[in-house]
């Protein structure tokens, strides 16, 4: 009796469907990793590459991270322009999980870099760019052979010419990127396609309201123009009305010259900029030397990867808010 029920057991087990697993998703970044986990909700938690307090600019995978990348169903990324050596890692896996690179998402709103580091309420945007999603599959021969010199690839950093990475920093990026995620997941795991469909409204709902909260939080800031560390905040810039007079450094891996220095202070030096702000993971040294004898103050520092903040879904709202809380306190210290 008991090799009877075995046997039926074990014809039972071959003849049903085999249930469909939560796709495994590897991210790259803070906000990336946040928009994932929103989207996935309790059905499943996104693997993170970048450890609290890591930069993505100078970032080496260890093998055990090698390995999450090579057994994903999905990574979910910037792009290379933000991260170069996770676009050489993802190349040397040939045809294994899909991609989605978030800058080529239909409906993203893109920016190239300003050319002296300066970004005011205006700049250049590139509206709804219709790229494709990256699948890694048929595109991905295509893409192994890429030039990445010629795509503007920096092997320290991402490269200050051509398309601002930095495009989570634009809410309405966040929102049309929950709907690119929202997608792929259910295109692998369409058992669960209502429940990614309804994580992302709900989620895009939240960001709306946040959108409107910072928007209110940095009213006391209009028409006062800032100095910050590096030439990352075009998006939120732009998004908010708020003027950047400079940028220390165009690139994370750039050291500003004399010259540069020296045009900054001399624009501090006659009121231009009441508030500089250091950044997180940098020397705040050199934002102390040009405020020093210039009636400037010198702000909390700014975290706009959000490599500070706890990950997880609630790391989003959290970058957006610490940008704003930080920026307005420097220009309402008396």
């Amino acid at each position: 009796m008991r090799y009877i029920i075995s046997s039926a057991i074990a014809t039972l087990a071959t003849t049903l469907p085999a249930l469909a697993e939560v796709p495994r998703v590897v991210t790259d970044i803070h906000p990336v990793h946040s928009l994932v986990a929103q989207v996935m909700g309790d059905l499943g938690t996104p693997e993170l590459l970048l450890s609290q307090g890591a930069s993505e600019h100078d970032f080496q995978l260890r093998p055990s991270q090698a390995a999450d990348l090579a057994e994903a169903d999905l990574v979910v990324w910037i792009g290379p322009e933000l991260t170069p050596w996770l676009d050489r890692a993802l190349d040397g896996l040939g045809e294994g999980s899909a991609r989605l690179a978030l800058l080529q998402a239909p409906g993203t709103e893109t920016r190239e870099f300003s050319k002296d580091g300066a970004h005011g309420a205006e700049g250049d945007h590139d509206h709804g760019h219709d790229h494709g999603h990256d699948h890694g599959h048929e595109e991905a021969a295509e893409d192994a052979d890429h030039d990445h010199a010629e795509a503007g690839h920096d092997d320290h950093g991402h490269s200050h010419d051509g398309i601002d990475p930095h495009a989570w920093l634009d809410p309405a990026n966040a929102e049309t990127w929950l709907n690119a995620i929202s997608a792929e997941l259910s295109r692998l795991d369409p058992q669960n396609a209502a429940t990614y469909t309804a994580n992302a409204a709900a989620a895009a709902a939240e960001i709306k309201a946040l959108d409107a909260e910072i928007a209110a939080t940095l009213a006391p800031l209009q028409g006062q123009p800032i100095v910050v560390y590096h030439d990352a905040y075009g998006y939120f810039a732009a998004h908010y009305g708020l003027e950047i007079f400079g940028s220390i450094a165009l690139g994370d891996a750039t050291a500003p010259g004399a010259a540069r220095l020296a045009d900054l202070r001399d624009g501090v030096a006659a009121g231009t900029s009441l508030c500089l702000f250091p950044e997180a993971q940098h020397d705040p040294a050199l934002v102390q030397q040009l405020a020093e004898g210039t009636g400037a103050r010198v702000g909390g520092a700014l975290d706009p990867n959000g490599s500070t903040v706890e990950p997880g879904p609630a790391a989003y709202a959290t970058l957006l808010r610490n940008l704003a809380q930080t920026m307005v306190a420097c220009a309402q210290a008396s």
